[in-house]
């Protein structure tokens, strides 16, 4: 993703789901300090105008991000956004502090607008949307109702947990209406882990913006991708939405990475 300033930012993803000792163990703990960050869990800029470069010549420009897939540039308020997948497994790591319906619900998939030196707190704290709070993480003494330190950043949008979001885009076109221009679309590619509850996903939303911030409840803008009424298990998906691009033409494009369709949605009046 590029910036108005000559610059790249990459996501690294972590490659555990919650810095434990021992990769989802139920009860294993977290590691001190989670010195993985130095490496992962977190975006990095590089220039776009200098070849040849290795990792070390990326900055670690936000930390604290377990993985984002969705990331944006906010031309509004020239600022970055990404999309984060939450962690998984709360109630099969510690059945005692967590039941399924929790587990299934929780943590949420949150928007951050991020700045240099940002810090989102993963995997010391995850955002419980349902509490509107940082929760401390439970392989780092947290029970589910403890509250995670100030210092991380909080998210800007909260949306339900396990829903996968894979793509951000910033519609900067004309094509749509007006209260469209400079919201953020994201594509949820939808949830493998909400048992006992139904799977969900598999839409893209629209949240609306002005002045390079949310000023609105998200929404669903395309659904139906899943092709059955109720998920049960990804597998029963016929189509997953992926990525988002605007078109010259102010038109939106859609992929699906199950069947490798292109969806092309535009307004007419």
């Amino acid at each position: 993703m590029l910036d108005n300033d000559g610059n790249i930012y990459v996501n690294i993803g972590m490659p555990t789901n919650s810095c434990q000792e021992k990769d989802r163990q139920p009860g294993s703990m977290g590691i001190p300090g989670c010195p993985l960050l130095d490496s992962a869990g977190g975006i990095w800029q590089f220039r776009c105008d200098k070849p040849d470069q290795t990792y070390k010549d990326g900055i670690r420009y936000a930390t604290g991000l377990r993985n984002v897939v969705g990331l944006d540039w906010n031309t509004q308020n020239n600022t970055l956004f990404v999309m984060q997948h939450g962690r998984d497994q709360l109630h099969d790591l510690f059945p005692a502090l967590y039941n399924q319906k929790q587990s299934a619900e929780v943590p949420a998939e949150c928007m951050y607008m991020i700045r240099k030196g940002d810090n989102a707190g993963f995997p010391f704290i995850y955002y419980d949307q349902i509490q509107g709070k940082k929760i401390l993480a439970p392989e780092y003494g947290g029970d589910g109702r403890k509250e995670g330190s100030k210092e991380y950043i909080d998210p800007v949008v909260a949306f339900p947990g396990h829903l996968a979001p894979n793509g951000l885009l910033f519609y900067t076109g004309s094509q749509f209406p007006e209260r469209f221009r400079n919201g953020a679309f994201v594509a949820f590619h939808g949830s493998w882990n909400r048992t006992p509850e139904k799977q969900e996903g598999y839409y893209v939303v629209f949240v609306p913006f002005e002045n390079g911030k949310p000023s609105g409840n998200w929404e669903v803008f395309a659904d139906g991708f899943s092709g059955v009424s109720e998920v049960r298990s990804p597998r029963q998906a016929r189509h997953r939405p992926c990525g988002l691009a605007q078109g010259p033409d102010g038109a939106l494009y859609i992929t699906d990475d199950v069947k490798g369709a292109i969806y092309k949605i535009e307004y007419k009046q």
